[in-house]
């Protein structure tokens, strides 16, 4: 997909992850995905999965909750969405995977964990509310307003989420790291690896935490705390990366969920690449291309089809918000 600077490529890659999975890359407040003067927005999309006929229907409202629904039926959650179809996307604000805080390492390993094992997609969830939940009961307890009793079922209920979300974790990791590494090698990133040491809030470590839980109001240990690691070498790419490494770094990941996912659900993801050639020399975008197009469909956009080192199975031009087949 070709197109000048701010003719509209990147918000049709937004709008067809927003129908696939549920939720925008670029920002969670549906107020900002509705056209400035409109009450709602719909997205439609239409295709195959693998053989069988897809339908997906998102709208949002400025005053009305979102609604999902695939192939005529509601969903209840984005998460269920994304337990159904899987789309991948590079987008130049996904750099905050590897430089950001490990609140955006979780959330996206979380997010491919969701894809990679679906029947765990609440699981996550679950363990937020019951770390809230818990919370909520630290902070009744210390205010004198209930027992202090009443947190013990909470830290049960936190310990075993606790565990299962971190056993899920590392299985992501496990089935990502190995061809993360040989894609970043071949794209000449060498020694990537993941690390993940996660702290495991088990009764008794919670229970040996109690006081200084109750002093913050706040459950100090668990999954929610935790970070993955994204490593070339023993360099942490976060710190000591630069921007190139750090870009090659989720192009590899990408790849290598895509792969995961295709070998685990025998149907390839549908990528979605936003401005992920521009920075790349011409061996790497030769390279990526060709890895792109043995994974499956892939939609990639740049300002023009000479910035694309193999030819498109077909090219669309975007002009002023319309897009329209040139070939």
């Amino acid at each position: 997909m070709t197109g000048a600077n701010g003719a509209g490529k990147t918000n049709l890659l937004e709008a067809l992850h927003l129908a696939l999975q549920g939720f925008s890359p670029r920002t969670r407040a549906d107020a900002r995905l509705v056209r400035h003067g409109a009450e709602r927005a719909r997205i439609r999309v239409a295709g195959l999965r693998g053989t069988a006929a897809l339908e997906v229907e998102v709208t949002l409202g400025l005053r009305e909750p979102r609604r999902l629904v695939l192939n005529g039926a509601p969903l209840r959650s984005a998460e269920e969405l994304r337990g159904e179809v899987a789309a991948l996307a590079f987008t130049p604000d996904r750099l905050v995977v590897v430089k950001g805080g490990p609140a955006a390492r979780r959330a996206y390993f979380d997010r491919a964990s969701t894809r990679l094992y679906p029947a765990r997609a609440a699981l996550a969830t679950d363990y937020a509310a019951a770390v809230a939940q818990r919370n909520a009961a630290l902070r009744r307890a210390a205010s004198g307003t209930a027992e202090i009793d009443a947190v013990s079922p909470w830290s049960d209920h936190v310990a075993e989420l606790g565990a299962a979300l971190a056993a899920t974790r590392q299985d992501t990791l496990a089935l990502l790291a190995e061809p993360a590494s040989m894609r970043a090698a071949e794209l000449g990133l060498h020694g990537l690896r993941l690390r993940y040491e996660p702290s495991l809030p088990t009764p008794d470590a919670l229970a040996a935490r109690l006081e200084h839980d109750l002093e913050r109001g706040a459950t100090g240990l668990g999954p929610h705390l935790d970070d993955v690691e994204i490593l070339a070498g023993d360099r942490d790419l976060r710190a000591y990366g630069s921007q190139g490494e750090q870009r090659l770094a989720v192009l590899s990941l990408l790849l290598a969920e895509a792969e995961a996912v295709r070998e685990r659900r025998g149907v390839a993801p549908l990528l979605l690449l936003d401005d992920a050639l521009s920075e790349l020399d011409v061996d790497r975008r030769r390279l990526l291309s060709e890895r792109l197009g043995a994974t499956g469909q892939t939609i990639v956009t740049a300002t023009g089809s000479e910035a694309l080192p193999l030819a498109p199975a077909q090219l669309v031009e975007v002009v002023s918000g319309t897009a329209r087949t040139v070939r």
